[in-house]
């Protein structure tokens, strides 16, 4: 499964948003990686990188990215490493073997919900719970339909929904101006599609959702409470599948997914969503800092500690 977080088009969204992507690849590996700045001072990071075939090419990488982040005077390395040669449940000693600590919260969700889309799309729709497969069947009587739209200026629609949602649960969304920005760089080359639901030709949801070259990411939806009785979100998250079963794609990854011995999580409610389409969990390592600088490093550290105390 490609990670769509370490594909160029993901680097060119970055560099869009005027940030420095370094991209390096050697025998078995391959990392994507951007320029960032917390307290500490410069960090290299790899968000679900660096991808690798084996333990001996993660080392490789590893390497690369260190010697990345002395040449442009970064205090560490922060990475995670979903796709590097070893599981999850191996993670945590072979990294700590290697000098690396987890970071003070993961960057990208630890656990994430897949849908495998190989084999007959009814298969799909078979591992769905009942509501979702009539749903996605007879919507249509309501008079609702479904658009894919590959036009940044149709991202107005979602970020009017992301509004209201926002307003009504409390929260704050990604700017408009970074979303804006992603959907000009991703939605005119066809590595994003905008989903949108529409009422009687009124749109009353909308999904965005990312392509690599094997999945397609679940990363933003919301839609409009007034017609919430319709359940519209749910036949317009079938439709991206179908769409991307459509297109050869083997996985759609609905993202984060809180554990299951949490109940009280915050994303209790988006993971029992997620969960009534089927599929599958997947756990990653989580986010790991190496330190480059450890003196800087230490001391940030300890800043961090002092802080958390005096809250």
């Amino acid at each position: 499964m490609e990670f769509f977080l370490q594909t160029p088009a993901w680097a060119a969204v970055q560099r869009s948003l005027g940030r420095r992507v370094h991209e390096q690849s050697g025998p078995g590996w391959s990392f994507l990686a951007i320029e960032e700045k917390n307290p500490a001072g410069k960090v290299i990071y790899a968000p679900y990188g660096p991808v690798a075939e084996s333990v001996e090419a993660f080392d490789a990488a590893t390497a690369a990215l260190v010697r990345l982040a002395k040449d442009q005077h970064a205090v560490f390395v922060r990475m995670e490493p979903a796709a590097a040669g070893f599981t999850a449940s191996d993670a945590d000693a072979l990294l700590r073997a290697r000098g690396l600590q987890p970071a003070p919260v993961n960057q990208q969700p630890e656990l994430s919900w897949i849908v495998d889309l190989e084999g007959d799309f009814k298969d799909v729709l078979a591992g769905m719970k009942p509501t979702n497969r009539n749903l996605y069947r007879n919507i249509h009587k309501k008079g609702v339909t479904f658009r894919a739209s590959q036009d940044p200026a149709d991202i107005s629609v979602l970020l009017h929904f992301l509004h209201l949602t926002a307003a009504r649960n409390g929260f704050k969304p990604q700017s408009d101006e970074y979303l804006t920005q992603v959907a000009a760089s991703l939605l005119p080359n066809g590595a994003g599609t905008l989903f949108i639901a529409e009422l009687e030709g009124e749109p009353i949801a909308a999904a965005f959702a990312y392509d690599s070259a094997d999945t397609r990411v679940y990363a933003h939806a919301a839609l409009d409470d007034t017609h919430r009785k319709l359940s519209a979100g749910i036949p317009l998250l079938v439709t991206l599948m179908a769409d991307a079963k459509e297109k050869g794609l083997k996985h759609v990854d609905l993202w984060g997914v809180a554990p299951e011995d949490q109940p009280d999580h915050k994303w209790a409610g988006f993971t029992a969503f997620k969960k009534s389409f089927g599929g599958r969990e997947v756990s990653y390592p989580g986010t790991w800092d190496l330190p480059v600088n450890k003196l800087r490093y230490g001391a940030y550290q300890l800043a961090r500690k002092l802080r958390d105390k005096l809250r």
